[in-house]
């Protein structure tokens, strides 16, 4: 692990590897260490560098709300240490909302996009509604909060069989301090609609989705790629696509990769 003070706090990630770029966003409640899988099959071709996010994992908070561009931002300043001009970008849902704000502030910068298990568009009123229960929520019990988020990420069918993944997964989660969860909800709340970028990007863009996703409906976001050059991926379980479809996702990501 390295780590980079930055604005009075410290930024925590991981830079693996030799060749083109790879930057590795993770997920609302999630850390850097989901990519561990990915990590070491990618540096086998790839420079991959991991960020914990502001809030999440060993990087310190900023304020109460953590903006997707206050996200990216922190990035760019990670990249920026590390002397990267050009990387391909890959996010888990947050993640993802990260990496199209970073998209937007730094084009110049970006070889190529995967949002997986994300979205490029803005939160509906219902889906801002929720955010503010879940603030409430977490407030009142984060414990019960955080459990109860990790295994609703997966299809129903997936819970048993991923059951000990789930419990680290939680574990994880736990170590997001209270103020990490909260600036985080409400950076996502605020987030823009960036849909244009899947129009107009001069890179690839790869879209990977789930059909039993219940975080990010499958039937509300599919049509997004519809004509654009967007490829879009779908898989047959719920959200977390690294996992419940780990194999699949590792060689579409390595194929993308090649074409950027």
């Amino acid at each position: 692990m390295k780590h980079l003070h930055y604005k009075n706090i410290q930024i925590n990630y991981t830079d693996a590897g030799k060749g083109t770029a790879i930057v590795l966003l993770h997920g609302f409640l999630e850390n850097s260490t989901m990519w561990n899988f990915f990590v070491e099959q990618y540096t086998k071709r790839y420079r991959v560098i991991t960020i914990d996010l502001l809030g999440h994992g060993q990087t310190g908070c900023l304020g109460y709300v953590h903006s997707m561009e206050d996200m990216a931002d922190a990035v760019q300043a990670v990249l920026t240490e590390l002397r990267i001009r050009k990387a391909i970008i890959m996010g888990h849902s947050m993640g993802g909302y990260v990496a199209l704000a970073y998209a937007e502030l730094y084009p110049d910068v970006v070889k190529g996009i995967v949002l997986q298990n994300s979205t490029t568009r803005a939160d509906s009123d219902e889906r801002k509604a929720n955010r503010d229960r879940a603030v409430t929520a977490v407030k009142k019990d984060y414990t019960c909060f955080v459990s109860m988020s990790i295994a609703n990420l997966f299809s129903e069918e997936n819970r048993e069989k991923f059951a000990p993944e789930i419990e680290e997964l939680k574990q994880q989660a736990l170590l997001t301090p209270v103020q990490g969860i909260v600036a985080a909800l409400e950076g996502m709340k605020i987030r823009k609609d960036r849909e244009v970028l899947l129009h107009f990007a001069p890179y690839p863009v790869l879209l990977v989705l789930g059909e039993k996703d219940q975080s990010l409906v499958y039937s509300e976001h599919a049509d997004q790629a519809e004509g654009t050059s967007a490829k879009l991926i779908t898989y047959p379980y719920g959200h977390m696509s690294h996992i419940e479809s780990r194999e699949a996702l590792l060689k579409e990501t390595l194929d993308f990769f090649k074409n950027c």
